[in-house]
């Protein structure tokens, strides 16, 4: 807790206060973050009816979502170092203008080219600010104690963020129309961006020329868009097919030359000195899996309410509204206590078993579910993911100094990205293969449904699974038990 000084003798002016700014601060950056996140599941709800008003074929719909997440993802780690050359408020500041300025292309896009790109755009937007939130909430925020509660509520927002766009969503489409969905954004990206020029503090960097790895940008920007590109075209293309391997290969050429041009280069994009510390790498391998299994949940769960149970798009909203709620519960007001007096490897590693009990209550669906019985449990023990999000971002930041928050902060959003993107292809991928031989072998079209999908949550589970004993080895304890009775997290190692 801060605590207040003395009162200043009469004759010396009375110090600032120092938290209503940092809680200001601190709000900008979650309200910003909350923007961000809607805008990723929000615009899923509405494409049916973004592809009866623009005659989307079904191929070509599937790129409103795809040029954001190529674009988000590829150029999240190249923000990040921007960030630390040339400042992170600058950059937070422009990636929200052009978010907002994209956000009001999408709304008035009368054509399929136009929303793509400026999908494309908000992805670019949105890139920016993400890549450097976390390192200014790290900065704003260097005492351990408060760092863990700050790190709490913008984990928080992030996780809710995307039930709570999926009931938006359904609102504002079937009340209004698909192009609210976007308006939304201009007037919180507005008074976001104001806010920020006025209560985030100036950290000018030393500049592009202190560390401008032009080739290394190009590089890790090539290898991660090429990535992302593949793995989500694995839906049209098998994962086996020479364009899906080709791409996946030229990929893998692109990330092996930038790391090898990070080992060589005087000033390098990601300097490679990160990786040393075990709980920085360890953080960004175990949050690879976490997100890849817990998108079975957010993707996968929708699609079963509404394809097996025939929920509609608010009702999908509102069924999985419980999981918001206790992840908030437990990201506001538990994690960063236990993290305090536990360890953050501790709150980690209780958080991942509650989250692999979860999806494997999942992998026992019936077709007809009732959702007090069968889901609601699920929805209750998410909240782990809670202790989750709010662990992982503490360790994969801590082997960042004030010159590198930037750069760990986009890397950690990063893997946060392909995570996501990867855990979709092959879930989805998985589900509808079990679906499709489960409906030629002549099971109703719900029960084959219903097996493809258990066979993800299977999977998911897995996933989780092997996170949990990745974290358990490789982590390093945060809190020494001879420092417990102070609560003084120590160094992570």
């Amino acid at each position: 807790m801060t605590t207040h000084a003395p009162a200043a003798p009469d004759t010396a002016p009375a110090a600032p206060a120092r938290p209503r700014p940092r809680a200001l601060a601190l709000a900008v950056l979650c309200a910003s973050m909350l923007m961000i996140v809607l805008d990723g599941s929000i615009v899923t709800v509405a494409l049916p009816a973004i592809q009866g008003d623009l005659h989307f074929s079904p191929a070509d719909l599937t790129w409103t979502v795809n040029a954001y997440l190529i674009a988000f993802g590829g150029l999240l780690l190249l923000a990040g170092r921007l960030g630390d050359l040339i400042g992170r408020k600058r950059v937070f500041v422009a990636g929200l203008a052009l978010f907002t300025a994209a956000s009001l292309l999408c709304a008035v896009a009368t054509g399929q080219g136009m929303l793509i790109a400026a999908r494309f755009l908000q992805g670019v937007g949105g890139a920016m600010a993400s890549a450097v939130s976390l390192g200014m909430v790290v900065t704003l925020y260097p005492e351990p104690g408060e760092r863990g509660r700050a790190i709490g509520a913008f984990s928080f927002v992030g996780a809710a963020g995307a039930s709570i766009g999926q009931v938006l969503g359904g609102v504002l489409t079937q009340a209004l129309s698909w192009h609210w969905i976007f308006l939304i954004n201009l007037p919180l990206g507005l008074t976001a961006a104001l806010l920020a020029v006025r209560v985030l503090a100036a950290d000018d960097g030393p500049g592009l020329r202190a560390g401008a790895d032009a080739l290394g940008a190009a590089l890790i920007t090539a290898a991660l868009m090429l990535g992302i590109y593949t793995i989500v075209g694995t839906g049209a293309h098998a994962w086996t097919s020479a364009r899906t391997l080709g791409l996946g290969a030229l990929s893998l050429v692109l990330l092996a030359a930038f790391l090898l041009r990070q080992a060589r280069a005087a000033q390098p994009l990601l300097p490679l000195r990160m990786f040393r510390s075990r709980n920085v790498s360890g953080a960004n391998a175990v949050q690879l899996l976490t997100i890849s299994g817990m998108f079975a949940f957010q993707i996968l769960v929708a699609l079963y309410l509404q394809q097996v149970l025939g929920y509609g798009a608010a009702a999908t909203g509102l069924a999985m509204l419980p999981a918001a709620v206790a992840i908030g519960a437990v990201s506001l007001l538990l994690s960063a206590r236990l993290g305090a007096r536990f360890g953050e490897r501790a709150v980690l590693l209780a958080g991942l078993a509650m989250l692999v009990v979860a999806l494997g209550l999942l992998a026992r669906l019936p077709a007809d579910a009732d959702y007090p019985v069968h889901l609601l449990p699920t929805m209750l023990l998410i909240g782990g993911g809670g202790l989750v999000l709010s662990a992982l971002a503490v360790l994969g930041m801590s082997g960042a100094g004030p010159e590198d928050a930037g750069t760990a902060s986009g890397l950690f959003n990063t893997t946060q990205q392909v995570g996501g993107a990867l855990g979709v292809a092959v879930l989805t991928t998985l589900a509808d293969g079990r679906s499709g031989a489960l409906t030629a072998a002549g099971h109703p079209a719900a029960e084959a449904l219903t097996g493809g999908f258990r066979l993800a949550f299977t999977v998911a589970a897995g996933l989780l699974a092997v996170a949990l004993v990745l974290a358990a080895v490789v982590l390093r304890p945060t809190v020494n038990p001879a420092d417990r009775q102070g609560d003084r997290p120590q160094p992570a190692q």
